[in-house]
């Protein structure tokens, strides 16, 4: 019984990771933001696919998981900017282990072809 409870503790904060960068676009909008703030039309062009529907969406979710934060500057019109917090910059290793897991992985599926 140990060990299983030692497995579910293992798990339980890797689950908790996932409900906040699951999906299609959240870690893109991630990544994109993690090279500067970015407005909403950049994040549109640079995450290639995304609605601005789906966008805002995703973007409100980061928000409430404190990852992104948004800014309203008072211009004519009004400019908004979003920019990852540092809670949000906590996540560069991951994404980083990711990205270097999946060229590997890419390699391994396309050499053995």
């Amino acid at each position: 019984m140990n060990s299983s409870k030692e497995c579910i503790e293992f798990i339980r904060p890797v689950r908790d990771v996932l409900d906040i960068i699951n999906g299609k676009w959240k870690l893109p909008i991630l990544i994109a933001l993690s090279f500067g703030k970015k407005r909403f039309k950049e994040l549109e062009r640079d995450v290639e696919g995304i609605t601005p529907r789906m966008l805002s969406k995703e973007l409100r979710d980061l928000e409430i998981n404190q990852l992104v934060v948004r800014t309203v500057y008072d211009t004519i019109p009004v400019s908004v900017e979003y920019s990852l917090t540092e809670y949000g910059k906590s996540l560069d290793s991951v994404i980083v282990a990711l990205r270097e897991w999946g060229k590997n992985h890419r390699k391994k599926l396309f050499s053995a072809s």
